[in-house]
């Protein structure tokens, strides 16, 4: 099963377990973690279900290509990371 973690930085703000989940592609991947933790949605994702600006996604170590629908494939051994991602100068 896919492997979903989260940066420790967003454990501030939520409890972001890592878990082992069915899916996949991103957006089903996510949908199983959002089922069991569902406060961890609107952080991650906006109102049409793309990823936030200030959210950054890996999927085996390479970033995110579909931020709009998710549809990036994880493979069964896959691994997806969420982290907050940071901006400034």
């Amino acid at each position: 099963m896919p492997r979903v973690e989260f940066t420790p930085i967003l454990r501030r703000h939520l409890p972001t377990p890592t878990a082992e989940v069915e899916g996949d592609t991103v957006r089903a991947v996510l949908d199983a973690v959002f089922a069991e933790h569902p406060a961890l949605r609107g952080y991650i994702l906006d109102d049409q279900g793309a990823v936030r600006l200030h959210v950054a996604i890996f999927v085996d170590g390479e970033p995110l290509i579909d931020r709009d629908t998710l549809s990036d494939a994880v493979g069964p051994r896959g691994e997806v990371f969420v982290m907050q991602a940071l901006s400034g100068g």
